[in-house]
């Protein structure tokens, strides 16, 4: 038996969807034409979103993701990080460092989730709320590898040194995600990553996506 569902709320949540494909927003007519609705019903659904803030127009009329989006999705960081910690908890005691789940928020990496291991005598401190630029450590390197296509071996990545002197990083991406990009990496204090951490890196981030899913 298929499920009841509402036509009205599926529009505009598609409408949402068209609007953050969109780097340049959409107009009512081109909306109209996405959704194979009348203009008058686009009209309705932008009217209803721009009172939950969840969508704004600009003055020359194209619709755009509003803010409301954004506070919505700072609301789903918890989920995320409740999904992701036992997969991370495994990745750090099994290799001996430091695991973290890192999310894109703009053109940064912001961790969201970390796991440190219990049995180490020392290890690298990795702070949930640290941030640094996508082009900079293992964690957003993966995430724009992935982006360009370039997945084999899991889209790894292992850097030394660009985020913290004297340490090394891996990290894969989260692939088949719909809606999250980021990535499930290790931080360690050592001159090179050992060969077997890289794979086990992956198969880490491929159990957190599943968790996602």
């Amino acid at each position: 038996m298929t499920a009841e569902t509402s036509q009205t709320l599926d529009r505009g949540l598609r409408v949402l969807r068209l609007l953050a494909e969109s780097d340049h927003g959409l107009t009512v007519t081109e909306l109209s034409t996405r959704l194979g609705v009348n203009r008058t019903v686009v009209y309705r659904l932008l009217a209803t979103l721009e009172q939950h803030s969840l969508v704004r127009r600009d003055l020359g009329g194209r619709a755009r993701v509003g803010l409301g989006v954004l506070r919505l999705g700072r609301q789903v960081h918890p989920l995320v990080r409740e999904a992701a910690l036992p997969a991370l908890r495994s990745l750090a005691e099994e290799v001996g460092a430091t695991a973290h789940l890192t999310l894109v928020d703009g053109h940064d990496a912001l961790a969201v989730a970390v796991a440190e291991p219990t049995w180490t005598e020392y290890h690298v401190a990795y702070r949930t709320g640290f941030r640094h630029a996508l082009d900079r450590g293992a964690a957003g390197r993966a995430v724009l590898r992935a982006r360009e296509g370039r997945t084999e071996d899991g889209g790894l990545v292992v850097t030394h040194g660009e985020l913290e002197t004297g340490a090394s990083g891996a990290a894969a991406p989260l692939l088949g995600v719909s809606g999250i990009e980021g990535s499930v990496g290790v931080v360690m204090l050592s001159d090179a990553v050992p060969d077997r951490v890289g794979p086990r890196v992956v198969e880490a981030a491929r159990e957190v996506a599943e968790a996602l899913r």
